[in-house]
């Protein structure tokens, strides 16, 4: 059986420690105390991930992507190609380039003034309408 401390469940969540104790005081998940350690077993922080998962997004609240480091923002340009597109998007004090196929910029209906949302793994920007 696998076990996470709070900190580790709340890397897991992408969320802060303080919100992971929180939801564990609140009873959202069970947690266990080994000697100072509050520990949580991985099949009920597995459950919990899901159940928080499907909270999302039967509120309306973010897409469940595998793409963290979302930065919300506007198109300011687009050039497209035969093949390839470039997207611009204005993200508050920052400039994000992106090259995609020019049927996804298609498909997601991206120009100029629309929101969007570049979300950065690695070294790779995603692109999501807003």
């Amino acid at each position: 059986m696998q076990l996470y401390t709070i900190g580790e469940a709340a890397q897991l969540l992408r969320v802060s420690t303080d919100t992971a104790r929180r939801w564990a005081d609140a009873g959202r998940f069970p947690t266990r105390r080994e000697g100072t350690r509050r520990m949580v077993e991985g099949v009920d922080l597995a459950a919990f991930c899901t159940e928080l998962a499907r909270e999302g997004t039967e509120d309306g609240g973010e897409p469940v992507t595998s793409v963290r480091n979302a930065l919300p923002g506007i198109v300011t340009a687009v050039t497209l190609g035969e093949v390839a597109a470039q997207v611009e998007i204005q993200a508050g004090p920052h400039r994000v380039v992106s090259l995609l196929t020019r049927e996804a910029v298609e498909e997601l209906g991206l120009e100029v003034g629309v929101r969007a949302v570049a979300r950065v793994k690695s070294t790779s920007v995603h692109v999501d309408r807003d």
